[in-house]
């Protein structure tokens, strides 16, 4: 599991949809047991807070819990046809899986009430503009683009690619304490030590 053996991870889903989100007929029948059993909610805020990166490469369209799936990665690459929105309110529900407080983190409060109140779907190109995705890239060039931001990330020590993941969710009461002991466990490392002489030998570059 990536709990116990973090490594960057990529989710995508088809060439036409990237993920659609819950089926209309089931949803329809669902209680408020249901509702309150938070499934989708709980399995997003489990990606959102694996240890390491994840990337989500999205092919078509992203509506609705298949944008929550997208908004719960770190980074989120797309092709010219994607489109992602949460068009719930027309199905008289809500966006319950996080869209509610992560998309106004991701994009800011306009745009989010944009989304989520007057179910605005957004191109690939808008998307981009407000660095909803990363970047857009030909379809076959899709899943290539994902793996070369996990090469990135793998560039990284691993250690410090987690502790700066979690310095990015941690509360604002907790900097700068949690940041000056992360700092301290870093410096502790081999693998800072070793870097770190590379870089002074010329061995290696940023």
């Amino acid at each position: 599991m990536l709990e116990s053996d973090p490594v960057p991870a990529m989710v995508t889903g088809g060439t036409e949809v990237f993920a659609a989100g819950a089926d209309i007929g089931q949803l329809r029948d669902r209680t408020s047991t249901d509702a309150l059993a938070g499934i989708n909610s709980g399995i997003f805020d489990r990606i959102a807070k694996l240890p390491m990166p994840t990337v989500a490469a999205i092919a078509g369209h992203a509506l609705g819990g298949g944008a929550e799936l997208a908004y719960a990665c770190d980074f989120r690459v797309g092709t010219p046809t994607t489109t992602i929105g949460n068009p719930e309110g027309r199905l008289g529900i809500l966006a319950a899986a996080g869209a509610a407080w992560r998309l106004r983190e991701l994009v800011g409060e306009v745009l989010a009430k944009e989304i989520l109140l007057l179910g605005r779907i957004l191109t690939a190109q808008e998307a981009t503009e407000v660095r909803l995705l990363n970047e857009i890239v030909e379809a076959d060039q899709l899943l290539p683009a994902a793996d070369a931001i996990i090469d990135q990330i793998h560039r990284s020590a691993p250690l410090a690619v987690r502790l700066t993941k979690l310095a990015l969710h941690v509360p604002r009461d907790a900097h700068p304490v949690f940041d000056n002991v992360a700092q301290a466990v870093l410096f502790e490392t081999p693998e800072k030590h070793e870097r770190m002489t590379a870089f002074l030998d010329r061995k290696s570059r940023f």
